[in-house]
């Protein structure tokens, strides 16, 4: 095992949120067993200089922003009906 301390942080983007059984972000929260993982994440090329680590998106966040991504799923699929 290794411990990164963090200093940088980087801005990322994806297509979405997504249930993991390997990733450790909000296990347990969504669903026993998995966690969350950024669907063909990307590294936009900026270096978010003007926030810390302490500033980065926490585990809770995307928790949240994967239960609005879902929502608006089903939302979009009882609109189709």
């Amino acid at each position: 095992d290794v411990w990164v301390n963090p200093k940088i942080v980087l801005e990322i983007i994806g297509a979405e949120i997504t249930l993991s059984p390997t990733h450790t972000c909000g296990r347990d929260a969504v669903k026993p067993g998995h966690g969350l993982a950024i669907r063909f994440p990307r590294y936009t090329g900026r270096l978010r200089d003007d926030k810390g680590p302490e500033d980065a998106t926490t585990s809770e966040e995307i928790i949240a922003m994967y239960n609005r991504q879902l929502k608006r799923v089903e939302t979009k699929a009882v609109e189709e009906r």
